[in-house]
């Protein structure tokens, strides 16, 4: 069962790459407590709708996110922290956006948000997804059909702040 609107995130480990690519540990309990943070998941790195359209609209619209009392606006991805760091990199992320590599999908099946794509090669991702959590708490979940983008956008995500 997927996660809902008013549930506490798990507590997991994640990756993130530092400044100079290498993986790091972050955990759910650092990422999301005491702060109000925006999560959004792509199905992977450099895929064509994640690199054309997802991940650069939040990347574009930070600042406004942020001004509406964001204080971290994080992609998560089943990929590792140096494809996460690679394609941050390609897409000129720079400090807008937290990079989180779910490696194992470990977030991803701990929020009940994974979808089997093994059909097209790609084995088990995260849904396309998109929740403002506000100390450990999802206070706001837009979860897409499958072949839409629609209400995880950075747009649609500002609008509901």
């Amino acid at each position: 069962m997927a996660i809902q609107q008013g549930s506490k995130i798990p507590e997991i480990s994640l990756k993130t790459p530092n400044a100079e690519g290498m993986p790091e540990d972050i955990t759910t309990a650092d990422l999301f407590g005491g702060k109000k943070v925006v999560l959004f998941a792509v199905p992977g790195a450099f895929t064509p709708l994640c690199s054309a359209q997802h991940l650069p609209g939040f990347v574009e619209h930070a600042s406004a996110i942020k001004a509406k009392g964001v204080d971290t606006i994080a992609c998560m991805a089943v990929n590792d922290a140096f494809v996460m760091g690679a394609w941050a990199k390609d897409r000129s992320v720079g400090g807008s956006v937290l990079m989180l590599a779910d490696g194992n999908g470990d977030l991803t099946q701990a929020l009940g948000l994974e979808m089997d794509v093994s059909v097209a090669g790609l084995g088990q991702r995260a849904q396309r997804f998109a929740m403002v959590v506000e100390d450990g708490v999802v206070t706001k979940l837009a979860v897409e059909e499958p072949m839409k983008f629609e209400v995880s956008s950075a747009e649609a995500i500002l609008a509901e702040l």
